[in-house]
């Protein structure tokens, strides 16, 4: 189901609750979302939606995937560049690393690792804030 976005930034900086199986809901509602907001967004978090869980989807080309519960365990390459988000106005200035390598669990929760770069990366980076709280 496509869900409104939030733009609260109260809200939006809560730092998000670990998943479980029964947050599926959420993995299909954040992929529908995602897929409604094709033109203008590359990646979502689940506090978008109003659903304080770290779960994100990023779009890889024609493909979005969902990332569960993630964290960087290794990065490289700090770089400054500017942001905008679907949630908030504008754009903003931030720091994002051009390597990252993500532990997560995929939706059907089995655990992955793997190497992203540049604007992946990037994607993911902004979205993983999201999780921890914290806005661009």
């Amino acid at each position: 189901m496509i869900r409104p976005i939030v733009h609260d930034p109260a809200t939006l900086s809560v730092p998000a609750d670990l998943a479980t199986p029964a947050d599926t809901q959420v993995l299909t509602d954040l992929l529908d979302t995602l897929a409604a907001h094709t033109d203008n967004c590359v990646g979502m978090a689940a506090n978008m939606i109003g659903v304080n869980k770290q779960i994100i989807v990023v779009q890889l080309g024609p493909f979005a995937i969902a990332m569960i519960n993630s964290k960087i365990i290794d990065h490289h390459g700090t770089y400054e560049t500017k942001e905008g988000c679907l949630s908030l106005p504008g754009e903003r200035p931030t720091s994002r690393y051009h390597q990252i390598t993500v532990k997560y669990k995929d939706q059907h929760f089995k655990p992955q690792q793997q190497r992203f770069n540049d604007f992946t990366a990037q994607i993911i980076q902004h979205e993983l804030d999201h999780c921890a709280g914290k806005l661009i």
